[in-house]
């Protein structure tokens, strides 16, 4: 059976979402990732937004010093969360997660997430499952911390990393004027940038993806 898995942070960028599918290595990184057993691509992917806060937290990660991107647990009607879902199997969704907590053999019981709304099934950066809806007779699945957003430190995210989120949003149809506005109402971004800087930092260091 297949989920949407809606995607929020650097996997929006269709070809870094794909290393876990694949087992490639990242641009910019030295690793691959594990991949999936099931190598067969997304059937089909669309941008979808979502009224839950988004925001950047954590210090250290494969992407180097600097933030990552996080969803909030509690629906606002204010908030805006932009993302890119895709249409993938169970397996692949459940591998999907396993690599991003980098914890082998993780299983999900999509049913009791359905049920629940959110099930908290690791100790991972990513552990906290939420179902999102159906959508299109397919139900949407993302992850993402186990503690509130009250309970995070914000930080500022990498060039490197928010380049990417960045480029996925582009490929979704945003325009780079879009893609500032919105970085600019975030947690871990808006305390450390102007416009012109997010510019600076994204776009003109960044231009061999712009």
């Amino acid at each position: 059976m297949e989920v949407w898995y809606v995607s929020y942070g650097s996997n929006i960028c269709e070809d870094r979402f794909l290393c876990y599918i694949n087992g490639s290595t990242p641009r910019g990184a030295d690793k691959k990732e594990r991949g999936c057993t099931d190598k067969t691509p997304p059937r089909r992917n669309a941008m979808v937004e979502l009224p839950y806060p988004l925001y950047f937290a954590k210090e250290q990660s494969k992407w180097g010093k600097g933030g990552v991107a996080f969803m909030g647990h509690d629906f606002m009607e204010t908030a805006r969360t932009i993302g890119r879902k895709y249409l993938i199997t169970r397996e692949q969704f459940s591998e999907v997660v396993a690599q991003e907590n980098k914890q082998p053999g993780l299983e999900i019981d999509f049913k009791t997430i359905k049920k629940k709304g959110a099930v908290t099934i690791t100790d991972g950066w990513y552990g906290t499952i939420f179902y999102l809806g159906d959508e299109d007779g397919f139900p949407m699945f993302t992850f993402t911390a186990n503690f509130p957003v009250d309970a995070a430190i914000f930080t500022k995210p990498s060039a490197a990393y928010l380049a990417t989120v960045a480029e996925g949003l582009g490929e979704i149809g945003l325009k780079k004027n879009e893609i500032i506005d919105y970085f600019l109402e975030k947690r871990g971004v808006k305390e450390h940038f102007t416009a012109d800087s997010l510019a600076e930092y994204i776009f003109h260091k960044q231009e061999n993806i712009f």
